[in-house]
């Protein structure tokens, strides 16, 4: 019987030169690289049975670039993931769906092995099915969940729970913005559209006619951004891998520039309604 093929990637030298060692000892055909671009290379070129990724490569959240193009071009080999961030279990649980398996290193290796050769020998034929998607499509889809998350996160926070707002009152604008954030990565604009942009200063001089102060704002705008992140996270095997790390970036200096003109229609209504006073940053 054949050897499985056992596609290796980590960043590490240390761990290059005595994991797929000892992988090969327990029967494995390892091909080991280290960057996402060679792994990237090896799948063009080879087939295999067995990726086995580390979580961080270059830059944290790489193994999941891998993880999802070997998901798209092999998508009948099995996928692991090595993470050395115990932390990250919570957001490895939300996509095990997606990943066959992961260990926290340093892994051990006799857990590791029967790890695989278990879900080898168990494997069934599938195609998995994904349909990688833009992050604007995804926030979109996702919206008026986005919505009720950052309610949810809100409502847990001591001072802006204070300010004793109707639901429908705190959530005006809010799905707008999200529409403006989906439309921005999209067209990959520096700058929002001219709807976008009273959306942003409407949800400035909004927030001052509902007494809130401006750390308030940016804080709220802050959580958004916490949200569509985590979605973003939950949904990263879905997403299109090229396009994922340009998006995210996209989606913060959108996010920011949106802030940027919610703060001054604030400051500015706070000028036009109390001259000469100071902006207040925090509560009092």
């Amino acid at each position: 019987m054949d050897a499985h093929r056992l596609l290796f990637v980590d960043d590490e030298p240390n761990i290059r030169m005595t994991l797929p060692a000892i992988l090969q000892m327990h029967g494995f055909d390892v091909t080991t690289t280290a960057t996402v671009a060679e792994a990237l290379l090896a799948m063009q070129n080879q087939a295999f049975d067995v990726l086995l990724a580390d979580l961080n490569i270059g830059q944290p959240g790489d193994g999941f670039t891998v993880v999802s193009a070997m998901r798209r071009t092999q998508p009948e080999a099995l996928t692991f993931i090595l993470t050395g961030f115990p932390a990250f279990e919570t957001a490895l649980e939300a996509i095990r769906a997606q990943v066959d398996d992961y260990l926290v290193k340093p892994a051990n290796i006799q857990q590791l092995v029967q790890m695989i050769e278990t879900k080898l020998s168990s494997r069934v034929k599938r195609s998995h099915g994904i349909k990688p998607r833009q992050l604007s499509v995804l926030l979109r889809e996702q919206k008026d969940e986005i919505v009720e998350r950052w309610l949810q996160d809100v409502a847990k926070d001591e001072d802006l729970s204070r300010n004793s707002l109707q639901e429908r009152e705190r959530v005006a604008s809010i799905a707008a913005l999200i529409e403006e954030l989906a439309k921005m990565i999209e067209t990959s604009a520096s700058q929002p559209s001219p709807e976008g942009f009273e959306c942003a200063s409407l949800f400035g001089r909004l927030r001052h006619s509902q007494g809130y102060t401006l750390s308030m704002v940016m804080h709220e705008i802050r959580l958004l951004r916490l949200v569509v992140n985590h979605t973003a996270q939950e949904n990263l095997l879905a997403l299109n891998s090229s396009m994922i790390i340009s998006e995210m970036i996209q989606l913060g200096d959108s996010l920011d520039r949106l802030l940027r003109i919610a703060v001054e229609a604030f400051c500015a209504e706070h000028t036009e309604t109390h001259p000469g006073a100071p902006v207040e940053r925090s509560k009092i």
